[in-house]
């Protein structure tokens, strides 16, 4: 993993706190989310009438990757995506739409172009290992 960049950053500062922390993870997944109900294709992979809980689940899971408190494995354990995921197809077109929704949700977003990248990679990178199926819908 690359580096904080040096301007302003001790070198222990964490990139959940560089990319500002619970109030960041906490309007990146909230957006996201809208993006999500306003989507119905990507909506139907989210079982819940109530989006609210699946929105917690992924902030705690986003701040503990990045840093920050380990809320999500003191509460849920391990977090096992693809196994938490594989009751849901998760097609190449769903990964299209996520990556649609959390991109529009970063773009909202002000963070040092290193750590977007950063992010942006990795939601790229999760969001195809997610794929468990090339069966349409």
């Amino acid at each position: 993993m690359s580096q904080l960049p040096d301007d302003d950053q001790s070198p222990s500062t964490s990139r959940y706190d560089a990319m500002g922390g619970h109030a960041f993870f906490t309007r990146l997944v909230h957006n996201f989310y809208l993006g999500v109900a306003a989507d119905p294709a990507l909506r139907a992979i989210y079982p819940e009438d109530d989006l609210a809980p699946a929105e917690q689940r992924f902030r705690m899971f986003l701040e503990q990757y990045w840093g920050g408190p380990t809320t999500y494995s003191e509460r849920r354990g391990h977090p096992r995506l693809r196994m938490r995921h594989a009751p849901f197809k998760v097609t190449p077109a769903a990964k299209d739409s996520w990556l649609r929704a959390m991109r529009a949700a970063l773009d909202q977003e002000s963070l040092a172009p290193d750590l977007e990248q950063q992010l942006w990679d990795y939601f790229e990178h999760a969001a195809q290992f997610m794929v468990n199926t090339f069966e349409e819908v």
